[in-house]
């Protein structure tokens, strides 16, 4: 930013200069064009972008606290192969129609069998993560659906609006970047273009030169 502004303020104090080219003003040009660009464009896209997945994820929240339902399970034992509380391998085995639960594999989280009684009434069995360690025995809150498979918590308000801001800033952010890459590739053309005008004028020197009929 800090060089092409100084480019900016020795274009202007040379715009009469007769060494200014062409594209000299092109390039500066572009380089406003860039910035006008990038400060009103971008912002822009970012906060449509964000009012849109904002509203998209407040809509999820919705559905998300409509249809899921915290139950009471019950700890039956450790699923097989994971650890009890004292650091031990368990070795109950997976039951048979066992449920998964949408927090299983995350950091923090142990497997255990567990019992519960969904919102149809029906009570289920499977594997489900927890958060901390549950004993056999041990009662634990469960979110699960409609038909009483366990699923992860619901999303709330405020994480929903936290991706909303992400996905604006990272709108705005790849707006930027399109703009930038595009004044990148314009100045890029327009150093080629100098560089094949001054082949042009060195091959025509050349041809030319000591000549006395030239004028060099």
């Amino acid at each position: 930013m800090r060089a092409t502004l100084s480019f900016w303020l020795s274009l202007w104090r040379r715009r009469r200069s007769p060494l200014r080219r062409r594209s000299d003003v092109v390039e500066a040009w572009a380089g406003v064009a860039a910035v006008v660009l990038t400060l009103l464009v971008g912002p822009a896209l970012g906060w449509t972008a964000g009012s849109l997945a904002h509203e998209a994820l407040r809509e999820t929240v919705r559905d998300q606290h409509l249809h899921r339902h915290l139950v009471t399970a019950t700890a039956l034992a450790p699923a097989s192969g994971s650890t009890d509380g004292d650091g031990h391998e368990a070795g109950a085995g997976r039951e048979a129609g066992a449920g998964r639960d949408g927090g299983a594999g995350r950091d923090g989280y142990r497997r255990v069998l567990a019992r519960w009684r969904g919102p149809d009434g029906l009570e289920r069995t499977g594997l489900v993560a927890v958060r901390q360690y549950a004993r056999p025995g041990e009662p634990f809150p469960l979110w699960t659906d409609d038909r009483g498979a366990a699923v992860s918590r619901p999303m709330d308000g405020a994480a929903a609006a936290v991706h909303a801001v992400l996905a604006g800033l990272g709108a705005a952010g790849a707006a930027a970047g399109l703009v930038e890459g595009a004044r990148r590739l314009v100045v890029w053309r327009l150093a080629r273009r100098r560089y094949a005008e001054w082949d042009q004028a060195w091959e025509r020197a050349g041809h030319t030169w000591g000549r006395a009929d030239a004028g060099s």
